[in-house]
């Protein structure tokens, strides 16, 4: 009778808990990787390092040259007549830091995980470490000149370009793991446990690992005419084709078991089917008793056991679906899309100063995905954005530029740059969260004779976005870029470049409780770039 008694107090208490029902989001935090691969320079999804003149000196949108198929397109029209090429490679290499913070951490017990328990000096944080490495991405721009009329063609990784990895998941996947024991223990169940001699300790381990591969190729093809020796305007396409994969997993979860001063690990999905059992049984004998004293007269005791037999097979219902939803659960989904955007640009020459603009319309993207996803994963409703044959949206933002250069001397001039990402215009962004991003850039370049130039620069970038925008899967930093390079006049008709880039990222603190826990979470990231390329004139 007692452990009927225990039972069915756990059950009253669980049954109540439906939040518990979010530990079949296990591993819903692999499907917002999608934003987590981008090596840009610019927005959310938008890469502006297309050229290894941009990584020399961000502020190119007002200067002319061969990059201006890029970044200043209407400006190319002032180049000589002829046939102008650029062939450009970069090397990125990106981490994405989290540490996150909360005290059931501390029961984690990891046998073959670098996130090993947490120690006394560091008691509950857990360090996770995403590496996003892209060692080669390939750009071209290409111009031909004659009279009044250029026609362009350019190619670029314009969104992602790379990798990203976490070996061993992210606190999120944690987080939830480590409050099913918790909740289990809170509700009791370590009651029905002591007839057996085994108790829940609190200790639970999985595995987990994500990553995502993500490249959006551009192709713009455009034409650019001098109206006058002062103005020039242009017009163009992009057509953007997007490639991207996306794969991780949460396996093995495990509970810690103590029985006669030993501990065990027990499977999670194991320990639920058990739990079901013994309450089915025990919902039979009660429903036995039930009858026995509806036989005997007794209603009003009968209809009480039968309440709580009817409770006890709610609960091994709910059990039965817990042991689903801690089965291994594992994501592989390829998507693939393509859109078409209108670009327009213009630039004007005042004696040394020269001003340009430039816009980019909103790319309509809509990614088909193929996956081969587990079945446990197919049976969580919040992965079913990457159900085989969904189309998702993940629109690249509008985006307008404006430049100024000035030369002071001949062989010095300066440059300024701003550029408006219209994000909240896109139809995976909301302005509940976040708002449009701006940039601001600034640089300089400078002939130190007729063969070797050098130039730098400064990028501002500022997310306007709150706490609700970010979480360990998914965050953009607000930033200070800086780059610095050289260009060598090899001969008239060829040009090296090279550069080295750098973004140095704001940490963002972010505190919010779940299920009566504080969490708090540190973001942070780094990036470095190295750039060479080749520019021809024929």
């Amino acid at each position: 009778m007692e452990i009927q008694n225990n039972l069915c107090n756990f059950a009253a208490k669980i049954f109540k808990q439906r939040s518990m029902n979010k530990v079949k989001i296990a591993c819903i935090g692999i499907t917002m990787l999608a934003s987590s691969t981008a090596v840009n320079a610019g927005g959310f999804l938008t890469n502006t390092n297309q050229n290894v003149a941009f990584n020399r000196n961000m502020a190119r949108d007002g200067a002319i040259g061969i990059d201006g198929v890029y970044s200043n397109p209407a400006g190319v029209a002032f180049l000589t007549d002829g046939l102008h090429l650029s062939f450009n490679i970069q090397s990125v290499y990106q981490t994405r830091n989290v540490e996150t913070g909360y005290y059931l951490s501390n029961y984690g017990l990891f046998q073959n995980n670098v996130n090993t328990p947490a120690t006394a000096e560091n008691k509950y944080q857990r360090k996770f470490k995403g590496k996003a490495n892209a060692p080669i991405i390939p750009s071209f721009q290409a111009a031909y000149n004659k009279n009044n009329w250029s026609f362009q063609f350019g190619f670029a990784v314009v969104g992602g370009g790379g990798k990203c990895e976490y070996d061993n998941g992210l606190g999120s996947f944690e987080g939830i793991v480590s409050l099913i024991p918790a909740k289990l223990i809170g509700a009791g169940i370590n009651d029905v446990l002591s007839a057996s001699g085994s108790q829940l300790t609190g200790g639970y381990s999985f595995d987990s690992y994500m990553r995502g591969r993500q490249f959006f190729y551009g192709f713009t093809l455009g034409a650019a005419k001098k109206v006058t020796d002062n103005l020039s305007v242009y017009g163009g396409v992009r057509l953007l084709y997007a490639s991207a994969n996306y794969f991780g997993y949460v396996k093995n979860i495990s509970f810690q078991m103590a029985s006669n001063s030993q501990t065990s690990m027990v499977s999670a999905p194991t320990f639920f089917e058990n739990v079901a059992a013994t309450s089915l049984e025990t919902a039979g004998k009660l429903e036995q008793a039930a009858s026995m004293y509806s036989t005997a007269g007794d209603a009003q005791t009968a209809a009480a056991y039968q309440q709580k037999a009817a409770t006890l097979e709610a609960t091994a219902k709910q059990m039965a679906g817990y042991s689903v939803s801690t089965q291994d659960i594992e994501l592989n989904c390829d998507q693939q899309g393509w859109g078409i955007a209108p670009i327009i640009g213009v630039d004007y020459k005042i004696g040394k100063l020269n001003l340009a603009s430039k816009f980019e319309f909103k790319t309509r993207l809509r990614l088909q995905n193929e996956s081969a996803n587990s079945a446990s994963a197919e049976s969580i409703s919040a992965l079913s954005t990457f159900a085989d044959g969904k189309s998702v949206a993940d629109d690249m933002p509008a985006l307008l530029t404006v430049g100024a250069q000035y030369e002071i001397l001949p062989s010095l001039r300066v440059m300024a740059g701003y550029h408006h990402f219209f994000d909240i215009d896109t139809k995976q962004f909301t302005s509940e969260d976040m708002g449009d991003t701006n940039e601001y850039l600034f640089g300089a370049e400078y002939d130190i004779n007729k063969k070797l130039q050098v130039s730098a620069g400064i990028q501002r970038t500022d997310y306007s976005q709150t706490d609700d925008h970010l979480n360990d899967i998914s965050f953009s930093l607000d930033s200070y870029t800086w780059g610095f390079g050289f260009g060598y006049q090899v001969s008239d008709a060829v040009k090296i470049n090279a550069a080295y880039f750098q973004t140095d990222y704001s940490d963002w603190n972010k505190m919010e409780v779940q299920e009566s826990m504080t969490i708090s979470n540190t973001f942070s990231r780094t990036n470095r770039v190295f750039a060479i390329g080749v520019d021809l004139t024929l």
